[in-house]
């Protein structure tokens, strides 16, 4: 149960064992919730609803090797590896997460499973150059309290060549309330305070942490991490969503932007 909601320093043990606990146990309420929109084979890059079929953020192609890290179920990684032909591994921090992917693989029939690994995103169990593509939507970079450490890990399994791509909530974003309505429209806190978002339990021990960083600070940790930045696409909010998932909403999303997506390329 959630005791109180503020913004304090979370440093990175408290934050994954958070973050692990909290999704390990709203694995299913969060399927079902979202599952609909998501789709079991789909790839969703955030709340708005833009798919990679429509963006091709990753130029991926058949054979390539992909790794998607904070992946959940794994609909993204299962999208690449059935309509693309990539040979993909689905990883994530929260085994709920990937047992519902386990679930998924199991009602589609055996031909449709694809490798999920449980692990930390920060120590990847993949040597160096392993991979083509390297991409999250959504996972793992607001849920680490070193995002910078983040990229350099994912830039370290990233062949020279090859591409990194992520989704996360757009910067703007913690300036305003989480609110889909009017009440998400007004500035409440400072866009430049990166004091992390903490929720507690009774006893005082952080139940859930989110980690924010300005358009700035993505944008540097991505460059200190040796990649080359290609591409910065706020998404905006397309008509045909009339849907309200947590605090966007078509009202938010056709006046300020809710997501951010950054691709990198690693040179040769």
């Amino acid at each position: 149960m959630t005791g109180s909601v503020g913004r304090r320093p979370s440093d990175p043990h408290e934050t994954a064992s958070a973050n692990r606990t909290w999704w390990d146990a709203q694995a299913q309420d969060y399927y079902a919730e979202h599952g609909a929109f998501l789709g079991d084979t789909d790839f969703v890059w955030g709340p708005e609803g833009w798919t990679e079929h429509e963006l091709q953020v990753l130029d991926s192609a058949p054979g390539q090797r992909v790794l998607e890290v904070g992946a959940g179920a794994g609909q993204c990684s299962r999208w690449l590896a059935h309509h693309i032909g990539c040979d993909v591994i689905a990883t994530d921090l929260s085994i709920g997460m990937l047992r519902r992917g386990q679930q998924i693989d199991r009602d589609a029939g055996a031909g449709a499973r694809i490798p999920l690994a449980q692990c930390d995103a920060l120590a990847l169990p993949f040597g160096d150059g392993t991979f083509d593509r390297v991409f999250t939507a959504y996972g793992a970079v607001p849920f680490v309290a070193d995002s910078g450490a983040l990229m350099r890990e994912l830039a370290r399994v990233l062949r020279p060549g090859g591409r990194l791509a992520f989704a996360t909530s757009h910067p703007l974003r913690w300036a305003f309330p989480d609110d889909p309505g009017p009440g998400g429209l007004t500035v409440r806190q400072s866009y430049f305070d990166t004091t992390p978002y903490v929720e507690m339990g009774t006893d005082g021990r952080a139940t859930y942490v989110e980690h924010h960083r300005t358009m700035e600070q993505r944008v540097a940790e991505v460059v200190e991490a040796g990649l080359t930045l290609t591409a910065l696409r706020e998404l905006p909010w397309p008509e045909r969503n009339r849907l309200v998932w947590g605090g966007w909403s078509p009202l938010r999303g056709e006046l300020i932007p809710g997501t951010v997506v950054i691709v990198a390329d690693k040179q040769v």
